[in-house]
């Protein structure tokens, strides 16, 4: 077969990168910068976007991955916040329904505890009206028999009941990639592996030195404006006035047999909430939230954080037994929130900010993976209010987003449920399966064995042997890409090290 050149594709994206001025500049390649470089392009401006490391390998590959208003917050009175996720919950559910898919919830009540059920009642009807009476379903509640009966292994002690209502169940990297695709179908330039290492304000716009990390080339890009979206690291630049308190989130995905859930379930241990989300033959448990102060780069899960969880869970579900023996996989990430030095991780407020420190230079932080597309607009709106640009049309609130069209065999590859994603255990023919992997190596921006295996896919979340797996996996990129035994094992080398280092 011919092999495709992930150097020729890379050096044709950094050749545009730095051919003439940009528009816009955006750093940061996670949701929030995925959304502002696809509104921007549907404005029409000259945008680019890159990212120090894959695509949404940063908080945007490690959420609950679930499109929510946030039921929990009404009762902290963030009416507001509900609102506006809820309503946004809905439009993507309209541009995006392959990737918001409706989700029925259980939230049990027990006697004697911060959720009772009349409130939880209120709540979910509540709920429904701040989504503007369109919910993806209508809300109900059950008695304490009925939820016994809905929810086999439940624990009854104290069960007063439960409330029944719907939010969106999301691929959040790949709510990134097709985000970015539409980016790029209307002419935004993507750099992935390509990292910010200054920039200086000049007569003619900010002028930004960038690193193309694979081969440590530099060049200088020129833009009127820098958006930066950068998470985590969002703080990190000279420019940037943003004041973040990162918070730890850590999910576990067990086998669906060892916990059989028809709905996702609303797991409180006391005011804090955690979910048991169906995942195809698999279920996720999560998240915690605790405040995190070391290497942005080194969060991982922690043996204390396993033990949580499942406790939770047990709480709930005591004949379900969980121990650690259970646990297939584990991803821990960080929530770049917005500081108020108020509160316990739990009380800080998902409420996104922008600011503009400087002239052409924007700080975008905070916010909700459901609430991505309203802070892109609101960014950009805000850019070309300060470039006392024309405003064009506000389409991305009705324009669908970029799906993958029937196109042979391959077509079917971002719309694979997780249950047929197990290509390399032998659930899809080897070839279709290596078409698969080939639309990500030419279509998606894949540099490395670990940006297929967690990012693309969800291969190494939901094989119970991702190791064996990606073998497979790197033979075949090897054969598209014309890696050598060297390059193969090299790759083999550093996943295995990512499988060491996700866990403590």
């Amino acid at each position: 077969m011919q092999h495709v050149s992930i150097e020729e594709i890379r050096s044709e994206q950094l050749d545009r990168l730095s051919a003439e001025p940009l528009d816009v500049l955006v750093i940061g390649g996670g949701i929030i910068g995925a959304g502002i470089a696809r509104e921007a392009a549907l404005r029409g401006l000259r945008v680019a976007l890159v990212e120090q490391h894959d695509l949404a390998s940063g908080t945007s590959s490690r959420s609950s991955r679930l499109l929510h208003g946030g039921l929990r917050y009404l009762a902290q009175g963030r009416l507001g916040l509900v609102r506006q996720a809820s309503r946004e919950k809905g439009i993507l559910h309209r541009i995006a329904a392959h990737l918001a898919e409706p989700l029925p919830f259980v939230f049990p009540a027990y006697r004697g505890t911060p959720w009772p059920l009349w409130q939880l009642r209120a709540g979910v009807k509540l709920y429904d009206l701040l989504c503007g009476g369109r919910n993806l379903g209508p809300s109900s509640c059950m008695s304490a028999a009925e939820t016994a009966g809905y929810l086999p292994g439940i624990n009854t002690k104290d069960l007063a009941g439960a409330v029944r209502y719907f939010d969106g169940l999301t691929n959040d990297s790949r709510l990134v990639l097709d985000t970015l695709r539409s980016a790029a179908r209307l002419g935004a330039i993507i750099c992935n592996y390509t990292r910010m290492e200054e920039a200086s304000i000049r007569a003619a716009g900010w002028q930004c030195r960038l690193r193309d990390v694979p081969d440590e080339r530099e060049f200088a890009v020129v833009a009127r404006s820098v958006v930066n979206a950068a998470g985590p690291w969002a703080d990190k630049f000279p420019q940037s006035r943003l004041r973040l308190r990162l918070t730890k989130g850590v999910h576990l995905v067990i086998d669906r047999r060892r916990l059989p859930l028809g709905d996702a379930v609303v797991m409180a241990k006391g005011k804090r909430i955690l979910f048991a989300i169906p995942w195809g033959e698999r279920v996720i448990l999560g998240t915690t939230d605790t405040d995190y102060s070391g290497r942005i780069e080194s969060v991982r899960t922690e043996p204390e954080d396993v033990r949580y969880i499942l406790e939770v869970a047990d709480a709930v579900f005591p004949n379900a037994a969980l121990a650690e023996p259970d646990v297939i996989s584990s991803w821990a990430g960080l929530r770049p929130l917005i500081a108020s030095g108020r509160g316990g991780p739990s009380d800080i407020s998902r409420a996104h900010t922008i600011l503009s420190p400087q002239p052409g230079w924007f700080d975008v932080a905070g916010g909700k993976l459901t609430t991505y597309r309203l802070i892109a607009e609101q960014a950009v709106e805000r850019l070309l209010k300060w470039n006392s640009a024309a405003f064009p049309a506000r389409r991305s609130r009705s324009r669908p987003a970029l799906r993958q069209q029937n196109r042979g065999a391959s077509a079917a590859m971002p719309l694979l449920p997780p249950e047929q994603v197990g290509a390399t255990s032998g659930i899809l023919p080897p070839q279709l399966a290596k078409e698969i992997v080939e639309h990500y190596c030419t279509d998606e921006w894949v540099v490395h064995l670990d940006d297929v295996m967690c990012r693309r896919t969800s291969w190494h979340y939901y094989l119970r042997d991702a190791g064996e797996a990606a073998q497979r996996v790197a033979g075949w990129m090897a054969d598209i890409l014309g890696w050598d035994d060297l390059q193969r094992k090299t790759e083999l080398s550093r996943y295995r090290q990512l499988l060491q280092s996700v866990r403590s």
